[in-house]
């Protein structure tokens, strides 16, 4: 069964098991970033986990609600926890310091299986995948999982707002009058 189920599988889904993957592990290295590329990931996959849910259950408030449940339940307990050891803003250029870690490749995995059994799971089984439960269950998955990263990137930006904040500021646009 296994085997019908991936030979079923479109060729694109495998194209982006493969990007997923590749952006994971650069994760694992600790590296320099801004604030722009910092956000990027988190919102990259905060948007691609909820244009899957609804894209697998609809426009429907339950369903968004779900999700957003999802994410700020994960997002509030991440934030909670200090930022890892060895991350550092540096306030003069602007880039924080963030250790290498797998979770980011964990987390990126564990949302494209969810969204690849959601999507077997309604191929196979239609009716469960249109139960209630199941709905909500997936929707606060995909949201719990958004969360994670949501929240991993708001513990590092507090490192810039201890360090002052005033640096986060977006450019100010220049005085054309002087």
């Amino acid at each position: 069964m296994l085997l019908q189920i991936l030979r079923h599988t479109p060729p694109w889904v495998f194209a982006l098991f493969a990007v997923l993957l590749a952006a994971g592990l650069t994760q694992l290295s600790t590296r320099r970033a801004g604030l722009g590329r910092l956000a990027a990931l988190p919102l990259g996959m905060s948007a691609w986990s909820l244009y899957g849910t609804v894209a697998a259950f609809g426009f429907v408030v339950n369903v968004l609600m779900a999700w957003v449940l999802g994410l700020a339940l994960v997002a509030g307990l991440v934030l909670l926890r200090p930022a890892p050891a060895g991350a550092a803003y540096d306030p003069a250029g602007r880039r924080f310091t963030v250790p290498g870690s797998a979770w980011p490749l964990a987390l990126m995995m564990v949302i494209f299986f969810a969204r690849y059994a959601t999507g077997v799971a309604a191929a196979l089984s239609p009716d469960m995948a249109a139960s209630a439960p199941f709905i909500t269950g997936a929707a606060m998955l995909y949201g719990a999982l958004s969360g994670a990263f949501v929240g991993r990137a708001a513990r590092l930006s507090r490192l810039a707002a201890r360090s002052g904040g005033q640096r986060l500021a977006w450019p100010q646009p220049l005085n054309r009058a002087a």
